[in-house]
């Protein structure tokens, strides 16, 4: 049986040989209808494209990066990073595109020696930890196609694009639920100043707080520090120990959650009766505690589909509507906040 070429699909689909080439590069010029035809006759044929024909008739590497700046063994054992990997992956696997994932930490600027110069990939999602105003001038001095994961530490002009958790939403949801469930002293356990999620939800919280419990400056109820459980437990016990205690709390994340649980747990304060308890993050731990702890739920792996979307419209050199894009968290919620209703 001899091999199904591009002309017998193009003689099939009643198309040119260079219609057929664009659907396999998935060419914003051809039409959707277009492109569900032929491909619905490439799997009626079983045809299979040569990634190398491809790649040597578009010069191009058929492959995109996924670059991060991890220091601790610990931020590779985090869930959500694997999640929004898959994310990343299943739209590339849609575009017969293969990922890079590199950690550069302590390698200075030698990705773009090793990625961008040498032409290795065609573009690159990016941590914003890996960035600063040098290299985004130079990536677009080169028009390099690269999209931020998650909002930069700066503002790098209009021309870049990032996307990101929208969590000063979630900050303001958090506080705001706690609000119709009748609590009314609302405590916020973040993990450290200059971690940059954790100071955004922190600043949804105080948009909806800071009229009913002061400034950001002098809101006793904020306390910050290492984000794990034993630091959750002391922070707790902080707060239960202040003249009048706060009646509910928001978490950074599920393990500061435990360890305030626990807190509450152990010197017999009653959640929800006299304690609300909200995190961030579902997982690991908000489904299975005692109380089920009410979170907000972060969509890690449509992160990464809605980034690596993004990254190949700018491959493709379609025009971007908007320089950033953010996913709102949901409200999980759970019995340990549950006083109305």
């Amino acid at each position: 049986m001899m091999k199904t070429t591009i002309n017998d699909i193009a003689k099939a689909a009643n198309v040119a040989k260079s219609t057929v080439s664009k659907v396999l590069n998935d060419a914003p010029t051809i039409s959707e209808a277009t492109k569900q035809k032929v491909r619905a006759i490439m799997k009626e044929l079983q045809y299979t494209p040569s990634s190398i024909a491809t790649q040597l008739a578009r010069q191009s590497s058929m492959n995109i990066g996924f670059l991060m700046n991890f220091d601790r063994k610990d931020d590779f054992l985090n869930p959500f990073f694997y999640s929004l990997l898959g994310g990343a992956e299943s739209v590339t696997f849609e575009h017969q595109y293969e990922l890079t994932i590199s950690n550069i930490y302590n390698r200075d600027n030698d990705f773009m020696n090793q990625y961008v110069y040498s032409k290795k990939l065609d573009g690159m999602l990016i941590n914003p930890s890996v960035l600063d105003k040098d290299i985004v001038q130079e990536l677009e001095r080169l028009a390099f196609p690269f999209v931020i994961v998650g909002k930069p530490k700066e503002d790098y002009g209009c021309g870049v694009t990032w996307v990101d958790i929208d969590n000063n939403s979630g900050g303001s949801m958090a506080a705001n639920h706690l609000l119709e469930q009748g609590y009314s002293r609302i405590a916020f356990l973040g993990s450290k100043p200059e971690d940059p999620i954790s100071d955004s939800r922190l600043t949804g919280y105080r948009n909806v707080v800071s009229t009913l419990q002061g400034t950001a400056d002098n809101n006793e109820y904020i306390r910050l520090g290492e984000a794990n459980e034993a630091h959750g437990y002391r922070m707790m016990n902080e707060l239960l120990d202040m003249e009048l205690p706060p009646d509910s709390i928001i978490c950074v994340n599920n393990f500061v959650a435990f360890g305030a649980l626990k807190a509450a747990l152990d010197r017999g304060v009653r959640v929800p009766e006299e304690l609300g308890i909200v995190t961030f993050d579902n997982y690991p731990l908000a489904p299975y505690t005692t109380p089920a702890i009410t979170a907000l739920d972060i969509d890690t792996f449509n992160l990464g589909v809605l980034a690596t979307k993004v990254l190949f419209d700018k491959i493709g050199q379609v025009e971007l509507g908007r320089q950033f894009q953010a996913i709102k968290p949901e409200l999980i919620v759970r019995e340990s906040t549950l006083r109305q209703g």
